[in-house]
């Protein structure tokens, strides 16, 4: 496949690169929620315009991976399947809402993919996992009461990546994490218990921040994804990430 991006996530791609040749997988531009800048959503709309019209022209299919948080979801405990009405409210959400519909309507084969938070091997320092490590090694973490993270190995979204494109799926949107937001104070709990460390817990106040979303469909399309929603799949995915962090 040709990936599109040398981010983490477009590294744990490059596992499966030789397979699917067929496929442009764009996992490059914003991805952070907290991101407004206009010329950065213009970049990004500008490459994906691009890549799908070159798709369009060769036959290729391309696959877009956006986001299932909250900016594109909402908070909320009702599990939310791929095809609710969605109105994002910040312009992250409207952003990657506006580039699955440049997608979809581009003429090229496509599968969008709404991807949680992923997390596993080749973060850069201040992505979710490395920075919480850093902090708990340093004595002090940093806390956002009511925060929730929805999170995805790396391995399992390069997993569901290459099993849906070995099934030939296309034009449809799929929903790519463990369906189980925890809150971020289990994420915490379990690096101090690896590290055998205690830190300091600095709760800063804040609303109830957990989406929670429908990974029905996918488990339904790939059944061996089934185990991204296991009780122990946080501690399966800090056994493996926190010693390599």
């Amino acid at each position: 496949m040709e990936i599109v991006g040398n981010g983490f996530i477009a590294r744990n791609l490059a596992t499966v690169g030789e397979r699917h040749p067929h496929a442009t997988v764009l996992a490059a531009g914003v991805s952070s929620t907290s991101v407004l800048a206009e010329a950065e959503f213009a970049r990004e709309a500008a490459l994906v315009d691009e890549v799908t019209r070159r798709c369009r022209a060769d036959g290729r299919l391309v696959v877009f991976l956006s986001s299932a948080s909250h900016a594109l979801y909402g908070t909320g405990d009702t599990a939310m399947a791929e095809d609710v009405e969605l109105l994002p409210t910040s312009p992250y959400g409207r952003q990657k809402l506006r580039l699955e519909r440049i997608v979809a309507e581009s003429g090229a084969p496509w599968l969008v993919l709404r991807v949680s938070h992923a997390m596993g091997r080749w973060q850069r320092p201040h992505q979710l996992l490395p920075a919480f490590v850093q902090q708990v090694r340093s004595g002090s973490v940093r806390l956002y009461q009511g925060a929730h993270r929805d999170l995805i190995d790396a391995a399992d979204l390069t997993r569901a990546v290459d099993g849906l494109l070995e099934e030939g799926v296309d034009n449809e949107v799929v929903n790519v994490a463990s369906g189980r937001p925890l809150p971020i104070q289990a994420v915490i709990h379990g690096i101090e218990e690896r590290l055998v460390l205690s830190a300091r817990h600095e709760i800063v106040d804040g609303p109830l921040s957990m989406t929670r979303v429908s990974v029905e469909k996918l488990c339904k399309l790939l059944p061996e994804m089934q185990s991204v929603t296991d009780a122990d799949y946080l501690d399966r995915m800090l056994d493996r990430y926190v010693p390599y962090y």
